[in-house]
């Protein structure tokens, strides 16, 4: 019997994935994108809104929801860019970053149960795969 297509099988493990981490973030008070936007915020500000959505995956004109939500939790800051008044430079606040690795260490323990029947070994060849794929996906993006 042949395997079933990858489409096939990678939508259903996202579903079970997406299924199972929405009550993680819906604890914190954040939505999908609102969490994406917290990601992507990791580690660098960004100069502007447009960058942010790129780095996010998110469309800019749907980005601003997220970030009106996020500020008023007080996740995120948005100063305006000394250099150019019109830009705002987002930011990850302090309970931004504590949310964020909350969120993170709670998925990360709902992946170990997901994974769970997977050898240590075969998981982190699947990992080591997924990492390598959606590189060759954000590399091809830029070309």
């Amino acid at each position: 019997m042949e395997r079933p297509e990858l489409g096939y099988l990678l939508s259903r493990l996202i579903r079970a994935a997406i299924a199972r981490e929405e009550p993680i973030l819906e604890r914190a008070g954040l939505r999908m994108w609102d969490y994406a936007v917290l990601g992507a915020l990791d580690g660098k500000d960004a100069p502007t809104q447009a960058q942010l959505a790129a780095e996010a995956g998110r469309d800019k004109t749907r980005l601003i929801g997220n970030l009106d939500r996020l500020s008023e939790l007080g996740l995120v800051n948005r100063e305006p860019d000394p250099a150019d008044r019109r830009n705002r430079v987002v930011s990850l606040t302090a309970e931004g970053r504590r949310v964020l690795e909350r969120c993170r260490a709670d998925i990360r323990e709902m992946e170990d149960d997901l994974l769970r029947d997977v050898p240590a070994s075969d998981r982190e060849v699947f990992e080591r795969v997924l990492i390598t794929l959606a590189g060759s996906l954000d590399d091809t993006r830029d070309r």
